[in-house]
């Protein structure tokens, strides 16, 4: 299933609790809001899907766990970006300082900030253009760096402030560069038939 996108405006808008709630009230479904509120429902990832995504969280979150800098969060977690859209990607990491600045209710709803780092791992429903349009967005709000793995055709492209994007066919590893110095993500358990 591809994702459905929903056009409420104009008439209705989801003040931030009333979307929180409707998310909360629909917990099988992804569900993104975007800057213009529209909707976008995304149904859950199939097996090789959540197989891959699962391998790519467990090497973040292990690394978060020895360093200790930051926080991850998995593909369930919403944010609340500066330009009013709520993203959920599937990994994201926020320094702890950042993280730390933020009351409990903002923790423990959709924290309003950007991710400091965002994977999107691209499912065989997701559109490549979609997918890359969501990472500028990451970007343009305060992402430093952020990875879109392909893994049907091995492919990454990464995304740093100011830069070009940098294309990658079949690399070996990743690095997490001066925002999660010293982690690698090893790219062969995601790039694997399952």
């Amino acid at each position: 299933m591809t994702a459905l996108t929903l056009n409420l405006s104009p008439t209705l808008k989801l003040t931030d609790d009333q979307f929180y709630d409707l998310c909360q009230h629909n917990r099988d479904l992804r569900i993104e809001r975007t800057t213009n509120g529209e909707l976008i429902i995304m149904a859950p990832v199939g097996g090789e899907g959540g197989s891959r995504s699962g391998r790519v969280n467990q090497q973040v979150f292990n690394w978060t766990d020895v360093d200790d800098r930051g926080i991850a969060f998995d593909s369930s977690t919403g944010f609340k970006l500066p330009n009013g859209a709520d993203r959920s990607p599937d990994v994201a990491w926020v320094k702890r300082d950042r993280w730390d600045a933020l009351t409990l209710e903002q923790k423990r709803k959709f924290p309003p900030l950007c991710p400091d780092f965002v994977i999107e791992l691209r499912s065989e429903s997701d559109s490549l253009q979609t997918l890359q349009a969501k990472m500028q967005e990451y970007i343009e709000n305060g992402t430093r760096l952020g990875w879109l793995i392909d893994p049907k055709h091995q492919r990454v492209e990464i995304y740093r402030p100011g830069q070009a994007v940098e294309s990658l066919q079949k690399p070996e590893t990743l690095s997490g560069e001066d925002v999660l110095p010293g982690f690698v993500l090893a790219l062969k358990p995601i790039f694997s038939s399952i």
